[in-house]
């Protein structure tokens, strides 16, 4: 029996630059878990989230070559896809009809599917993380890079001017990658 690989991140982008399917199985198998647990937060529809998550890596495996090291670390920047394409798929009028026609049936699995959300986040850490933000910071993080609203939407909805949601969640970010360091 082989020992598992091990990679340091500039390996790993290294190799998959170079098309290593090795590596991808790898980046797929230490990372499908956390992405697929930001997916489902914002989705909240298991399957969905499942097929969006297989998107996601086919992203990641097309757009390896325009991930720049000097910009942020390589999960961010797969976060960042993984979060975008749950936004647009939230967005997508595929998704709006789907709700739309959904049976009733169905309302009752939510608070299941968000239990279950919550326990694979808290499992990356990522909660305790963002417990330690200001309630307003925290809200405007969960609106944006969760529930998937833009900053006018948070602004209309929180009554806020543009400008200090724009600042209190920049604010928010710098502090989370401090306490991330």
């Amino acid at each position: 029996m082989s020992a598992i690989p091990t990679y340091t991140e500039q390996e790993l982008v290294s190799l998959l630059k170079n098309r290593d399917n090795k590596a991808f199985g790898y980046l797929y198998d230490h990372y499908s878990g956390a992405l697929y647990s930001i997916i489902l937060q914002i989705l909240n529809d298991t399957e969905l989230a499942n097929d969006v998550l297989q998107d996601v890596f086919v992203n990641i495996w097309r757009k390896i070559d325009s991930y720049d090291s000097t910009k942020g670390r390589l999960f961010t920047w797969m976060l960042n896809i993984a979060r975008n394409a749950s936004i647009d798929t939230l967005r997508s009028k595929t998704y709006q009809n789907d709700r739309k026609n959904q049976s009733m049936d169905n309302q009752g699995e939510e608070p299941l599917v968000a239990l279950v959300t919550q326990v694979n986040v808290d499992n990356i850490g990522f909660r305790k993380v963002l417990a330690q933000l200001r309630d307003e910071q925290r809200l405007l993080i969960d609106l944006a890079y969760f529930k998937g609203y833009t900053h006018e939407e948070i602004a209309e909805m929180e009554k806020l001017p543009l400008g200090t949601v724009k600042t209190r969640i920049r604010s928010a970010l710098i502090q989370l990658r401090g306490f991330l360091k």
